[in-house]
């Protein structure tokens, strides 16, 4: 029998932690998960993912049905942020590195956002140190197709640096179809990967 969760009129990350707190008490193997935004679908999506669901989405432009179905043989996956890339080694450090901002500092805005554009294009010489990117708040701005920086994270991104994009901020500012790169996430991917991390630089 089909579990149904409910989670429509919830914001990130409630929708993801109502799911999880679900399977962790029952041992489903088919679950409907209810949910009225994008960055909820892709937020769930990508958890069932991760706890070794094949998942489907139905959309009746309203509401959005996240159906998982899960091999009831198959081993429950315990991650609930993104794994690490299985190339990397003990050789190199995780820096986790959050822009929360369009610019860094206070004082004069224009300057603050030459100075968040110039760090941006540095971050590659951090090298295989560089572990994930996280964008919050207006710093998802990063990600749409007008960023001044979309080149650089191309970039980063094909070198194996995992770049993650707030999905409430996203939805909150309108921005959900205008971004282009990384991935959707939620507050608790953020939480786990700060706890993974071996060094968080916050800007």
């Amino acid at each position: 029998m089909t579990k149904k969760i409910d989670c429509r009129t919830l914001e990130c990350p409630a929708p993801v932690l109502k799911t999880k707190e679900f399977l962790e008490q029952e041992a489903a193997t088919e679950i409907d998960v209810l949910v009225d935004n994008d960055a909820a679908v892709e937020n769930v999506t990508r958890f069932l993912n991760f706890q070794g669901f094949d998942v489907s989405v139905d959309s009746d432009g309203i509401t959005s049905t996240v159906s998982g179905r899960r091999d009831a043989g198959a081993k429950k996956i315990q991650a609930t942020a993104k794994p690490v890339n299985p190339t990397e080694t003990d050789d190199h450090q995780k820096i986790l590195v959050i822009l929360s901002s369009q610019q860094i500092g206070k004082g004069d805005d224009e300057l603050g956002q030459k100075l968040m554009i110039n760090f941006i294009k540095t971050l590659k010489e951090m090298g295989n140190d560089l572990w994930r990117l996280i964008l919050l708040n207006h710093g998802v701005k990063f990600s749409t197709r007008d960023s001044k920086v979309l080149e650089e994270l191309k970039e980063l991104d094909q070198s194996g640096v995992d770049i993650l994009v707030c999905g409430a901020c996203l939805t909150h500012l309108e921005l959900m179809e205008d971004k282009v790169i990384g991935e959707t996430t939620n507050m608790l991917d953020t939480v786990t990967s700060m706890q993974l991390a071996d060094k968080v630089i916050h800007l």
